[in-house]
């Protein structure tokens, strides 16, 4: 049995092989922590048949009312337990090991709350929606063919999303984030808490949604570019502050 937690993640064509915005919370979780843990890489048609060998729960339903599973999830032989979806393990990880950097600190629960209702579907969907076809592209052939096939069937022709006006919409929500870290004042609108070392789950989903899509649309490509640099490069520098957790094991 394995002595360090395991982190399930999807796997890619890409360098480092991480793509996968919700994996890369729990990654950057993991990393902040400093907890140690060793990645298993898996294609999607093969989520479903693990998750139910090894107990793994759903993480929502699906439309004939079947249990949905998607990753991350770990198991930790510590514990024995087995966590799914990102949001429960940064809450099992702060729980089980509270010596740890804290990502849910006393007194910001509103300010998560807000974050994942207001703040994340601002750059989260418009992402989503320029970044679709890519992502295809980026994943192993089977797990190329059923991204295709399941996200085609939900939004229609992959190449069709990445609108005018799902642009507008991404530097409008990336403005949105701007315009409420700027409240710490100059020098502080990089992080929730106003610290360059100090990260909030908030803060997580941030930098999660930024490699995502520097990963997909690639470092030096045109679109990164004029991502990163909205607003005078704020997503770039918000990003810059993770590069040291920004790491994927062996």
């Amino acid at each position: 049995m394995p002595d360090v937690i395991i982190l399930y993640d999807l796997d890619s064509t890409r360098p480092g092989r991480a793509t996968s915005p919700m994996t890369w919370r729990a990654r950057y979780a993991l990393n902040y922590k400093g907890i140690p843990y060793k990645t298993e890489w898996l294609e999607y048609p093969d989520i479903e048949p693990l998750c139910r060998k090894i107990g793994a729960p759903p993480t929502g339903k699906k439309a004939d009312g079947s249990g949905h599973y998607t990753v991350p999830m770990i198991y930790d032989p510590s514990t024995g337990k087995i966590i799914s979806d990102s949001l429960a393990i940064a809450k099992y990880l702060d729980e089980t090991y509270p010596s740890t950097p804290q990502l849910f600190q006393p007194g910001t629960g509103a300010l998560q709350a807000a974050c994942a209702d207001v703040i994340l579907p601002a750059v989260v969907l418009p992402t989503l929606f320029i970044l679709l076809s890519r992502i295809a592209d980026t994943l192993n052939p089977r797990s190329s063919a059923y991204f295709r096939a399941t996200r085609e069937e939900q939004f229609g022709k992959l190449e069709d999303m990445n609108t005018p006006k799902a642009w507008e919409d991404l530097e409008k929500g990336w403005g949105q984030v701007k315009s409420y870290l700027d409240v710490n004042g100059e020098g502080k609108n990089l992080s929730f808490l106003g610290e360059s070392d100090k990260f909030t789950w908030c803060d997580i989903q941030l930098a999660s949604t930024l490699i995502w899509t520097r990963t997909i649309a690639g470092k030096d490509s045109e679109d990164w570019k004029r991502i990163a640099g909205f607003y005078d490069s704020f997503g770039e520098r918000l990003l810059a502050q993770f590069e040291r957790y920004s790491v994927v094991d062996e």
